[in-house]
């Protein structure tokens, strides 16, 4: 089963948005260690829901759009030291790097 970000207002889940700043010679690698990180480590989590990546056309942003059951396992999550050591991981590539926990306010669609 493939699981997708839901993005809708009735869901209480946790949604990260992290904007990562880096160098546009270091974006490539940098989407290439969330992947990673996503794969082997943060999906297995208790609470993840999903993970996505975009990368900005002028190489210099990289957006993580992630989805959790709530804060609580967002927070249980930081507190893990195998994630830490690539939240650290990707710090180091970034020049700046800014998650916030949102909660959907609206949404909307064509139909």
């Amino acid at each position: 089963m493939t699981v997708t970000a839901n993005i809708d207002s009735s869901r209480p889940v946790a949604t990260l948005i992290n904007v990562f700043t880096v160098a546009p010679e270091r974006q490539h690698e940098l989407i290439t260690l969330l992947t990673r990180a996503t794969e082997e480590t943060m999906k297995h989590q208790p609470g993840f829901i999903c993970a996505n990546f975009h990368a900005s056309q002028d190489g210099e942003r990289v957006i993580n759009y992630a989805q959790w059951e709530s804060e609580a396992h967002y927070r249980a999550m930081l507190a893990n030291p195998e994630a830490r050591v690539h939240m650290d991981e990707a710090a180091a590539i970034a020049v700046d790097v800014q998650p916030r926990l949102f909660h959907v306010a609206s949404h909307h669609g064509r139909g």
